[in-house]
């Protein structure tokens, strides 16, 4: 049997909820970088929700696969050990299952079949089974196989055929004299005999099904022929009469006496926190875990959870609580990368934090590939490269440093590119909304924020065209109303960023959303949306928009500005 087994799980490196272009390539490069230069972990790249268009333009286009999706970091069934227990087949007799568990020092087997699992056999239920078989015709109730039989008894098979079972009859002890006998036994009895040779000879003729010769005794030739002649099979055992009496009820097959229904199984993917109270409501000391399709893997208890291995994350591209994967203050935090303002994110031990005011975190991941003399690949370069131009708009963003720029030469030149007409297929690609419902959109780009005791979102997209920014203006203003109290949010704005003119139309809801924007931005200019030439209703083209000339980041510029008059 199988002991306890655990493996080492990847240190994850994942970006914020809504991804951007920014979060994940800078994962994927970053844990590129640590998979490089470390010995002791493996570092997998993740997203933390789905990608927008623009991201996965850049993806399809360097022929990188999506990073696999993990939205919450919770301790899982699978961060722990198993107890990696093979499966028994439900014709295993009782003993040898109790013999197995006392080798592998468990109180439980699990009983399968083609790998699914079919039951559970516990300790409790073979001693349960031992002191409540009254009737002398459970061998054949269990359809009991020869071979049990003989490995329970310690037994050879001297006549019969080896894959026979027990059918029908009851198990007789043929003590008494020939003339009692055939008052007591019927045809396809079961009998256990010592060395009588009248006793055998009538329970041959009587037409049994076996009979088993104890003492270790020779058979008689003209007992072996008769048999033959009768179709009964002989089983030779070197234990006595009482002692094969008291134990041939242990070669019943465990499938007899196992439980079969309302099993309590568990899967990989389960959170601890999810199953811990309901192994605490159960006597069972172990419970079996299984995959997707049924079938089994191994087993768990709650001494498991003691050794439990927390999930290992490097945050990307953010620090703040609300924008980290669900989880994240119950995963063990070894690093934070990031370019924006230090927020609420909270770790038990100390970390590697490198923040820096740049226009993207994959600059600083440039940064880090040079400080360790790791050559930059092409397609590391080119998604680099995508994340800064995404992050910093081609350059016209006021977060981005001339080293942002520097970077992106750099790296443009090792990829091979022209940024302008890169950064232009990009952009088109990420506004490209064609088939997305208003809450997808909402989504993409969404961060939730906490100053003051307000709490409130913040979403962006960037186009070159200012009608097609209207159009998805009008469009996300009903779902904005619903992310409000889906989200539970005070406040929530939207900026449709016009890379070409550097200007922003911010949309909002909350009883005083309008009014924190009036005094965040006192000189911006109110205006409806307006119409967009696509048939929309006179309601539609009034969705009213504050105009911020010159404001074209978030993080920079729109945030910054809401938090001062929040503070006010």
């Amino acid at each position: 049997m199988k002991k306890e087994e655990s493996r080492k799980l990847p240190v994850c490196v994942i970006g914020h909820k809504h991804p951007d272009t920014d979060a994940v390539c800078s994962a994927i490069a970053y844990a590129n970088l640590k998979n490089i230069t470390s010995e002791e972990e493996t570092y997998t790249a993740f997203r933390a929700g789905e990608l927008n268009e623009e991201t996965r333009f850049v993806l399809k286009e360097w022929g990188v696969p999506e990073p696999p999706l993990l939205t919450d970091v919770r301790t899982q069934v699978r961060d722990i050990e198993i107890r990696r227990i093979e499966g028994i087949s439900g014709d295993l007799s009782m003993k040898r299952a109790w013999q197995l568990m006392e080798e592998a020092d468990v109180v439980s087997l699990c009983i399968t079949r083609n790998g699914k699992l079919k039951g559970l056999i516990t300790t409790g239920d073979i001693v349960r089974s031992y002191m409540d078989i009254y009737d002398n015709d459970f061998l054949s109730k269990a359809q009991t196989s020869y071979k049990n039989i003989i490995d329970t008894l310690d037994a050879e098979l001297v006549t019969g055929d080896p894959e026979g079972s027990v059918t029908q009859g009851k198990v007789m002890i043929g003590a008494a004299s020939p003339d009692m006998m055939e008052h007591l036994i019927t045809k396809d009895d079961v009998v256990i005999v010592g060395n009588r040779y009248e006793a055998q000879l009538c329970a041959i003729e009587l037409d049994v099904q076996m009979l088993i010769v104890c003492g270790g005794a020779e058979v008689a030739q003209t007992i072996l022929r008769m048999a033959a002649e009768h179709g009964c099979a002989i089983l030779k055992t070197k234990h006595d009469t009482f002692t094969t009496a008291r134990l041939i009820n242990q070669s019943v097959p465990v499938r007899y006496f196992m439980k079969s229904e309302n099993l309590i199984t568990f899967g990989q993917d389960d959170f601890i926190d999810d199953i811990q109270e309901i192994m605490a409501q159960k006597r069972f000391r172990y419970f079996p875990i299984v995959d997707e399709d049924g079938s089994y893997i191994g087993m768990i208890s709650r001494r498991n959870f003691l050794g439990a291995n927390r999930k290992k994350l490097i945050l990307m591209d953010h620090n703040e609580r609300a924008q980290a994967v669900d989880g994240a203050e119950s995963a063990e935090i070894l690093e934070i990368i990031d370019h924006h303002r230090v927020a609420t994110v909270e770790t038990v031990g100390p970390v590697f934090f490198r923040g820096q005011p740049l226009g993207s975190t994959s600059t600083i991941v440039y940064q880090m590939y040079h400080e360790q003399d790791i050559i930059i690949d092409k397609t590391t370069a080119a998604l680099l490269l995508s994340a800064i131009l995404s992050d910093t708009l081609m350059y016209r963003s006021p977060t981005c440093t001339p080293l942002d720029k520097r970077a992106a030469e750099d790296l443009a030149r090792i990829c091979g590119v022209d940024v302008e007409d890169y950064a232009r297929r990009m952009f088109r690609a990420g506004s490209d909304l064609t088939g997305k419902s208003p809450e997808d959109i909402l989504e993409q780009d969404f961060k939730k924020f906490s100053v003051g005791g307000i709490d409130f979102g913040v979403g962006q997209i960037s186009s070159m065209s200012e009608e097609e920014l209207a159009e998805i203006g009008q469009r996300l203003h009903g779902a904005m109303g619903e992310a409000l109290k889906a989200e539970r949010l005070d406040m929530v704005f939207f900026c449709l960023t016009n890379i070409m003119t550097e200007t922003s139309m911010v949309i909002s809801v909350g009883d005083k959303a309008a009014a924190l924007l009036a005094e965040a931005f006192p000189d911006a200019e109110e205006r409806p949306l307006g119409g967009t030439g696509t048939g929309g209703s006179a309601a539609e083209e009034d969705v009213p928009c504050t105009v911020l000339p010159g404001v074209i980041s978030r993080k920079k510029q729109f945030l910054p500005a809401l938090v001062e008059a929040i503070h006010n």
